[in-house]
């Protein structure tokens, strides 16, 4: 494994992938989601916390929406499988994938 010399922020992939910042965010919550060391927690303050991904984290999670967007029934079946919050998943459904 490489060394990982830098990271991006949940909106900066989210800016970058044209995707909603809370769907990814939501993805990324829960570390089993990826692959170990894919996602990093940056404290910048006394319990203040940012969520960060590596090129590696980026390219799974890319691949995980790609696969998604197979069909309407993959987009909500990956939705119910990856998204806890009921109103993030309505909203991200009433999308069109692209």
């Amino acid at each position: 494994m490489a060394t990982v010399t830098y990271v991006f922020t949940i909106n900066h992939v989210a800016k970058k992938l044209g995707e909603d910042p809370e769907l990814l965010q939501a993805i990324v919550s829960n570390d089993d989601n990826l692959s170990y060391g894919s996602i990093i927690s940056v404290v910048h303050g006394d319990d203040e916390t940012i969520t960060a991904l590596t090129d590696d984290g980026i390219d799974a999670l890319k691949q995980m929406l790609a696969d998604s967007r197979r069909s309407p029934e993959a987009r909500n079946d990956f939705l119910d499988c990856f998204v806890d919050d009921e109103e993030l998943t309505a909203r991200v459904k009433a999308k069109s994938p692209r």
